[in-house]
C-alpha cells in the first residue's frame, strides 16, 4: 500500500508520516519546498510537486492507494496564491486521483469555515462564512470535494480546530518567545473565552480513522478538537505557570487592541492576520461527537497539554529554528509585536 500526503514538508505533513508509517509499505511526501530526509520514516520518499501541476500529480498517482491531500497556502499568502492552491490544487489532486482510479482522498479543511459565529459549540451542519481569502477558500475546497464525493469517490472532509504540537512555530512561536522570556502576555479580551485548539498527534489519528474505516461512515465531514479546554485565561496561564519564567496572563481591552492590530497588519508590520485577532477574544469551539460516534475517535490531549507539549519542544530546539518563511515549522518574524514585548 502506498500513500501519497500533500503539502508534506509542513507541520501536518511531517507528524502524518512519521503515524502513519506503519499503515503504509511506501509514503510520497509531496511538496514544493525539499525536507531533510533525516527527519521523515525511512519509508517515505520526497517527490518535488505543486499541486496546481495536475499533470505532475497524475503521474505520480499512478502507483498510489490514497491520498492525504493537506497542501494549502496559509492567510499569510497572497490572495491569489491562496485561491490557486486551495482551491484548485484540491480541484487538481481530486481529478488526478478519480484519473488514477483512487477511491479514497482525505482533504484536510479548516474551522476557519464557521467564520466568527456568536452560537457554540459549532456542528458540521452549522453555516459556512469565510473570513478573508484563507476562509472563503477552504469553503470553495469543501464544495470541490462534495463534487467528487456525488461522483461516488470517498473523500473524507476534516475541519481541525488549530492544532498544535511537537514541531509548531509560527505564530505560537511568538507566544513560546513571550513565555520564554518571562513577559506579560497579553490576550485578548477578559480571557474568560473558551478556545478550543487540539493536538495534532490527536489530528492524525483522525485521519487515520478516515483512511481505514468502511467508506460510509468516513465519506463525511467531521470537526476535530480538544475535548478537555478552559478559558483563555486558565490554559495559557498553565503553560506560564508550567514555564516558571515568571510569565503571566494579561487582559487587554479587545475594542481597542483589535483595530490597532488591524491597522499593523494592514501597515505589514504584524505577523497577526484578521483570523487569528478577530477570533482569539471570543469563544470558539466546536462539537465532536460526530467523529467520536460516528468513527470511534477520542482525543487524548487537553488544550494545556497541547500548549506544554509544543512550548517543551520549542525549548529544547530553540537554536534550531528557522526563522525565514510563513510556514507553522518556522518562528515568524514578530515586526511591531517586538518592539510592544519590550514595554512589558
Amino acid at each position: 500500500m502506498k500513500l501519497a500526503v500533500t503539502g508534506g514538508a509542513g507541520f501536518l505533513g511531517y507528524h502524518i508520516c512519521h503515524q502513519l508509517k506503519d499503515l503504509y509499505d511506501e509514503i510520497y511526501v509531496l511538496d514544493i519546498a525539499p525536507i531533510d530526509e533525516k527527519e521523515y520514516p525511512q519509508n517515505a520518499q520526497y517527490v518535488q510537486a505543486d499541486v496546481r501541476d495536475k499533470a505532475k500529480l497524475e503521474e505520480i498517482f499512478k502507483d498510489v492507494d490514497c491520498v492525504v491531500h493537506g497542501a494549502a497556502a496559509l492567510p499569510l499568502w497572497k490572495k491569489e496564491e491562496i485561491y490557486a492552491i486551495n482551491i484548485q490544487g484540491t480541484e487538481n489532486v481530486l481529478e488526478a486521483a478519480k484519473t488514477n482510479n483512487i477511491q479514497r482522498v482525505v482533504a484536510i479543511s479548516s474551522t476557519a469555515v464557521y467564520g466568527v459565529p456568536e452560537k457554540h459549540p459549532l456542528y458540521e451542519s452549522d453555516e459556512m462564512v469565510g473570513v478573508g481569502p484563507y476562509g472563503e477558500s477552504k469553503i470553495e475546497a469543501e464544495n470541490v470535494c462534495l463534487k467528487y464525493q456525488k461522483q461516488g469517490m470517498c473523500v473524507p472532509v476534516i475541519r481541525p480546530k488549530t492544532f498544535i504540537g511537537t514541531g509548531r512555530l509560527g505564530v505560537f512561536q511568538i507566544l513560546y518567545n513571550w513565555v520564554e522570556e518571562g513577559r506579560k502576555i497579553p490576550i485578548i479580551g477578559s480571557g474568560k473565552n473558551r478556545y478550543q485548539l487540539l493536538e495534532v498527534e490527536d489530528l492524525v489519528q483522525a485521519i487515520r480513522l478516515t483512511l481505514t474505516a468502511d467508506a460510509d461512515k468516513a465519506n463525511d465531514v467531521f470537526n476535530v478538537g480538544a475535548e478537555t479546554f478552559h478559558t483563555v485565561e486558565e490554559d495559557v496561564g498553565a503553560l506560564c505557570q508550567y514555564a516558571g519564567t515568571g510569565a503571566r496572563v494579561m487582559p487587554t481591552p479587545a475594542k481597542v487592541v483589535v483595530p490597532i492590530l488591524a491597522f499593523f497588519e494592514f501597515l505589514k508590520l504584524s505577523p497577526l492576520y484578521k483570523w487569528v485577532y478577530g477570533t482569539a477574544g471570543k469563544d470558539s469551539f466546536v462539537s465532536v461527537d460526530k467523529i467520536k460516534n460516528q468513527l470511534g475517535w477520542t482525543a487524548r490531549y487537553s488544550n494545556a497539554d497541547a500548549l506544554i507539549r509544543s512550548y517543551k519542544w520549542y525549548m529544547e530546539h530553540k537554536e534550531e529554528v528557522a526563522t525565514e518563511g510563513i510556514t507553522h515549522r518556522v518562528a515568524w518574524k514578530q515586526g511591531i509585536l517586538g518592539l510592544v514585548k519590550k514595554c512589558l
